[in-house]
């Protein structure tokens, strides 16, 4: 893991965003398409604000997100909504965006036909996760009933969980396909999530899910 300590949030979501962009285009230049696995949730969207202004190839980026909620696509908790206002959007209006939801009663009875869809995308080339203060990733929550179907090493790329915590069902890439993408990024804000990742460091993935993915990260922090 590497940690890197930024001096407030506007430096972090802009040089975290010019690395992003940088690495993208890096892969562009030996790939025809690029993977790009993004979060929802609240800490991605400045970085993504200065993220969808980059000078890229867009049109070859295909955009997804890390996890979903069960809901529809235009509902104000949903990951695809926040992802496409926010990233898809300005140059990057262009972006090829794959949605982790397909018509159904229940997660469970989509996953096969969304893992049909990300299979050609895998390995992820560049992942972007957040990281709640009880140390969840994607939507890898500890105690999540599906949690540990999710860490299972050989786990397929999508699972269905039902946190106690949350008020919807959702749908995840598993820890195995976190763990495998060629770059990766963890941004957190704050003390008490910085307290957490540390915390993180002396307990099992089941615990602390985010221990799943850490090695190889770049972590980027900022109070």
């Amino acid at each position: 893991m590497n940690f890197v300590d930024y001096p407030d949030r506007e430096m972090l979501a802009i040089d975290l965003a010019n690395c992003l962009a940088g690495e993208l285009e890096s892969y562009l230049l030996r790939h025809e398409t690029v993977s790009f696995a993004v979060p929802g949730g609240t800490s991605p969207g400045a970085v993504f604000d200065a993220l969808c202004a980059a000078d890229l190839d867009w049109d070859r980026v295909h955009v997804f997100p890390t996890d979903e909620r069960w809901v529809p696509a235009d509902h104000p908790r949903s990951n695809a909504r926040m992802i496409c206002e926010r990233l898809i959007t300005n140059r990057a209006a262009s972006a090829r965006f794959l949605p982790l939801s397909a018509p159904g009663n229940a997660p469970e009875e989509v996953l096969a036909a969304i893992e049909a869809m990300l299979l050609p995308e895998l390995p992820i080339s560049v992942l972007l996760l957040g990281m709640g203060t009880d140390m969840h990733v994607a939507s890898l929550f500890p105690g999540a009933e599906g949690l540990q179907a999710a860490l299972d090493p050989d786990a397929p790329v999508l699972t269905a969980l039902r946190p106690e915590t949350v008020p919807e069902p959702r749908i995840s890439l598993s820890a195995r396909v976190l763990d495998g993408a060629l770059s990766k990024h963890l941004v957190i804000f704050g003390e008490e999530k910085r307290a957490a990742l540390d915390r993180a460091m002396t307990l099992p993935p089941e615990e602390a899910p985010v221990q799943a993915i850490l090695t190889g990260t770049t972590v980027h922090w900022a109070n």
